[in-house]
């Protein structure tokens, strides 16, 4: 993960850390990040109906929102904590509460490759860098 304090900017209004996205850390063109344009972004991503719907309703996250978690997150959220064994809620509720720094701070001690420092995919378990697998 980059040094110093993280952007913003890679914090997913659903409540993904898009550092951590196969899109973005284990490809030659990564993924900018869901608020950061389109380049690179898988369909899905650029037709996501949860980053719609956050600006539509005028707020930056969806934990900002008065009916959060509604159904578009508690479907993500069931898929996520199925799959990656990770709450996209629980990401967000942290955030509202401690902050976006203290949040993407355990993010880099989670998801940074202990072999080279790299960044380790939430999706796959995976450095992008050496291709070492997180245990």
């Amino acid at each position: 993960m980059p040094e110093g304090k993280i952007d913003g900017s890679w914090f997913a209004p659903c409540g993904m850390n898009c550092l951590v996205c196969y899109k973005h850390c284990c490809h030659k063109k990564p993924c900018a990040g869901c608020l950061n344009g389109d380049e690179g972004k898988p369909d899905h991503c650029r037709k996501c109906k949860i980053k719609s719907c956050a600006a539509e309703k005028g707020v930056r996250r969806c934990y900002q929102c008065g009916v959060f978690p509604c159904k578009l997150i508690k479907n993500l959220e069931k898929s996520y904590r199925t799959r990656y064994r990770v709450s996209l809620v629980r990401n967000s509720k942290f955030v509202r509460e401690k902050g976006l720094d203290a949040f993407m701070e355990g993010q880099r001690e989670a998801y940074t490759c202990p072999v080279c420092g790299g960044i380790i995919s939430l999706h796959d378990a995976q450095c992008g860098e050496c291709g070492a697998k997180r245990e």
